[in-house]
């Protein structure tokens, strides 16, 4: 199998910072290493809503990820690997965004998910010795940056990354850029991560016991050359056709409702964050197939977005709650989110928009309710009912877990010419409802080093059944099929 040059880049780099610091010249002194086996089935139909042939997904996946992680008074460092095989092109990782990679419309391989193949998923080395305090440490390489709630920061990328965690106070900065996927088969980056800057911060601080308040920012800077449509030449999904500057700025407060362990008798968060900036978008070429009289067209851009919840514990094992989100039209994600967090109450991270849909903060506002059980360390399960609609019903919605189309069709033969993404519906906000369940046993409870609590998502082994069953609503039209699904069943044990 042929590396390319990143993916060779990044295990040499890899060994490099093991072993070739001199630093790290007794790392054999202290020294942790692992393999977590994960094995997948996927069931999911109609992600297309019946618009397109093809669109289901039925398959079986074995995902392997040796690790490796050793200290020296205060350096630290880290490698996981990644070999994946399966029978279809499913999803063993919760960090891949399908709408991101499996749903473009493109003849371009350089982005193609396989079924198999080699990757490297991080690899950095740590240094903690600036504070005298446990949870303080500055990270440099291709890392796992998350925050508690998945929608600022959960995925695996380049950066230099401070992290100062105490009983009172927490706090991030840092700075990051995608370089590569690290993948065999995904060659080229996505439009919107090339040559994009993330800079980024936040802090919160615990002003009573079990009650946070915070301040979060982040910044992208893109400047990067924008591919304008040629006459007579196809475009490309992998042609960048924006860039610009954007920033967040937000305010939050939670009683520490992301936490699993905790136990309030009530919990609850609730943020809302301001964005504002610039964008140049390429412009289309005309009807008639010539050059527009502007190539790209300049905008301002600003929007804001809220999120809240509470959820009530009955008793020790059970809760119940209720969450709302919205998004204005032009308010958009850093893209480096995952929306995947513990809002439920339980170890299981639960995507916050729908296993289904998994909507985005774009043009969309949500209603979700939801039942939570936790039996000890043992056992756990959520059952969320979503509701969605778009804000402004002239105005799409961001990338999300459909891929209906638009088929342009030859008059005489009914063939398909070529396919476009489903326009919704004009003046319609209905965008559908949804029921999501998640189910996991645990095994094999075990303590990780506290660096690599956000680098392995499950501390133990599991059987973890997910699934959402998603209704389109009137925003999708009527020819659409009525219901969508998306299940897996993940079993993960760690040696």
């Amino acid at each position: 199998m042929k590396l390319n040059p990143f993916v060779k880049a990044g295990i040499g780099l890899t060994f490099a910072l093991l072993w070739s610091c001199p630093t790290l010249a007794a790392l054999t002194e202290a020294k942790n290493f692992g393999l977590e086996v994960k094995a997948t089935a996927q069931s999911e139909d109609d992600r297309d809503l019946g618009t397109q042939k093809g669109g289901d997904v039925n398959g079986i996946g074995l995902d392997l990820r040796p690790w490796i992680y050793g200290e020296s008074g205060a350096w630290s460092a880290y490698a996981m690997g990644q070999a994946v095989v399966s029978s279809d092109i499913i999803e063993t990782d919760t960090l891949q965004q399908s709408a991101d990679d499996e749903n473009q419309q493109t003849t371009n391989n350089d982005r193609k998910a396989k079924k198999n193949y080699l990757a490297m998923r991080e690899f950095w080395v740590g240094y903690s010795g600036f504070t005298p305090y446990p949870g303080e440490i500055l990270k440099l390489g291709r890392q796992r940056l998350r925050n508690y709630d998945g929608q600022w920061r959960d995925t695996n990328i380049e950066a230099l990354n401070w992290t100062f965690d105490t009983t009172l106070l927490k706090a991030n900065v840092g700075v990051a850029e995608r370089f590569s996927e690290y993948r065999t088969d995904l060659k080229e980056l996505s439009p919107k991560d090339k040559d994009r800057q993330h800079l980024y911060a936040d802090a919160a601080y615990q002003w009573t016991p079990g009650q946070w308040i915070g301040l979060r920012a982040h910044h992208t800077h893109d400047d990067g050359k924008l591919d304008y449509p040629e006459p007579g030449v196809a475009t490309d999904s992998l042609d960048k056709r924006e860039n610009g500057d954007l920033t967040w700025l937000g305010i939050e407060a939670n009683s520490d409702a992301y936490n699993w362990r905790n136990t309030n008798t009530v919990n609850y968060w609730a943020s809302i964050t301001g964005m504002q900036g610039d964008r140049d978008t390429v412009n289309a070429l005309t009807a008639d197939g010539s050059r527009p009289a502007q190539a790209k067209r300049s905008d301002d851009v600003n929007g804001w977005a809220t999120d809240l919840g509470i959820r009530l514990r009955l008793d020790p094992q059970w809760q119940v709650g209720a969450a709302y989100s919205r998004a204005s039209a032009e308010y958009e994600q850093n893209g480096l989110q995952s929306n995947r967090s513990n809002w439920t109450g339980t170890q299981s991270r639960v995507h916050r928009f729908g296993e289904a849909f998994r909507g985005e903060m774009n043009n969309m506002q949500s209603m979700s309710l939801f039942g939570s059980w936790q039996l000890r360390e043992d056992y756990d399960a959520s059952l969320v009912y979503h509701k969605f609609w778009r804000v402004d019903g002239n105005k799409p919605v961001g990338s999300n877990g459909i891929d209906a189309v638009q088929n342009n069709t030859d008059d005489v033969t009914g063939a398909i010419l070529s396919s476009t993404s489903l326009p919704l519906e004009d003046g319609k906000k209905d965008l559908g409802q949804e029921m999501d369940l998640v189910v996991t046993k645990y095994f094999k409870k075990g303590l990780l080093p506290a660096a690599l609590s956000q680098s392995i998502d499950e501390p133990s082994a599991l059987v973890r059944f997910r699934a959402g069953v998603f209704k389109p609503g009137d925003a999708y039209g009527s020819q659409v099929d009525s219901y969508m699904h998306r299940a897996f069943v993940d079993v993960i044990w760690k040696f």
